[in-house]
């Protein structure tokens, strides 16, 4: 059996303590430069932070919702409502994280919110271990595979420069976002200067059914995988689709929990999946996605979502679970922001490796005056 499908998830019996203090705080990082999808542009990551203060141990979640609704229906100030209001009251002295992650699934959706909180409360456990968080989920050290993901450019010019820059740096993959009237000449201008490296495109949902012919073109670059060309929500016309594609599709925003990620593979709507965990609701669905996926010979990356250094971390000690084959998006920190809020940042290794953060939980250590400069609003809840 594979180890994916077979590894038992022990740390949900791991037991919650007293929480002395309970703070959010949301930071504002200005981006090296902009960074477009198909659907927004974003000049800043606005970021939700949860703290945890307990026994004199600080531990951190963040969450990767936008202040906008153009990536998902969730928002920071929704996600700050659902945290206070119904999540953090189900989080008591005694509870295990199996126990609170059964109650939390009596609130609909808001995955992003649930996930902020259960990534602060495992961090929070591993650090009262006085273990990193890879080993409390139950998985050895390893260096993490690279990725970058790269917005929408003006031109197929300005475009071979940042592959160019990412090619040098060593990434073992290579992201470009594309949408309807940047896609085909920008692909074919990429795959004609870099013929050999892995490369993908990500369409952020933009595309109709109708568009097949059209997106059949992308067959001819020999990529890796397009991600999410249909509606964000769908699944079944994905199915449709990928019986035209020799390209293999990827699962992005329309896989929210492991029971969506069944219904994609029963469908054979894709042949990968783009695992997120801070939208899938936490590390704990995002690994049973996992293990569903390599029982059913679906290859998985973890997506990111310019996560500041904090919720980078998280999704590079879940890279070291079984069943990640793919390079994801892991970018180095200098990448986004000109400075983090916390240390040591993200940088690739000569051989374009990562390596997991040191340390107890997650390994990086928040910065006091950074996080001081870059707080646009902070507030104590216990």
């Amino acid at each position: 059996m594979n180890n994916s499908e077979s590894h038992d998830l022990s740390f949900e019996q791991e037991v919650v303590g007293t929480i002395d203090h309970i703070d959010l705080v949301v930071v504002k990082l200005p981006f090296v430069t902009p960074f477009a999808i198909s659907s927004a542009v974003w000049t800043a990551k606005e970021a939700l932070l949860l703290r945890l203060d307990s026994d004199g141990i600080t531990a951190w979640g963040e969450c990767v919702a936008d202040p906008d609704p153009f990536y998902s229906c969730e928002t920071i100030t929704g996600d700050c409502h659902i945290i206070k209001e119904f999540l953090l009251p189900l989080v008591e002295p005694g509870v295990s994280l199996g126990e609170i992650d059964r109650k939390f699934r009596h609130v609909r959706g808001n995955g992003m919110a649930k996930a902020t909180v259960e990534n602060a409360l495992l961090d929070l456990i591993a650090k009262r271990k006085q273990i990193p968080l890879h080993k409390l989920l139950g998985w050895p050290r390893k260096k993490i595979m690279s990725g970058i993901s790269i917005g929408i450019q003006e031109s197929p010019a300005a475009l071979l420069a940042v592959v160019e820059e990412a090619v040098q740096a060593g990434y073992h993959r290579v992201k470009m976002k594309i949408k309807r009237g940047k896609d085909i000449e920008f692909v074919q201008a990429v795959r004609e200067r870099f013929p050999d490296i892995k490369l993908m495109v990500d369409a952020n949902g933009d595309y109709r059914l109708e568009d097949a012919g059209h997106l059949k073109q992308l067959d001819r670059f020999n990529l890796l995988m397009i991600e999410q060309p249909l509606s964000y929500s769908d699944i079944y016309q994905h199915s449709i689709l990928q019986k035209q594609l020799a390209t293999a599709l990827c699962l992005d925003e329309s896989i929210h929990d492991l029971d969506d990620a069944k219904t994609a593979v029963a469908l054979g709507s894709c042949r990968i999946i783009n695992i997120k965990q801070g939208r899938v609701g936490g590390l704990m669905e995002a690994i049973r996605i996992t293990r569903y996926a390599a029982a059913n010979g679906i290859d998985v990356w973890s997506g990111g979502m310019d996560e500041t250094g904090i919720g980078r971390a998280v999704n590079i000690h879940l890279q070291t679970v079984d069943g990640f084959t793919l390079p994801g998006d892991t970018s180095e920190t200098r990448r986004y922001f000109h400075e983090d809020i916390v240390s040591p940042p993200v940088v690739l290794e000569h051989d374009g490796f990562i390596e997991v953060p040191g340390g107890h939980g997650i390994g990086v250590t928040v910065l006091p005056d950074r996080l001081d400069k870059l707080t646009i609003h902070r507030e104590r809840l216990r």
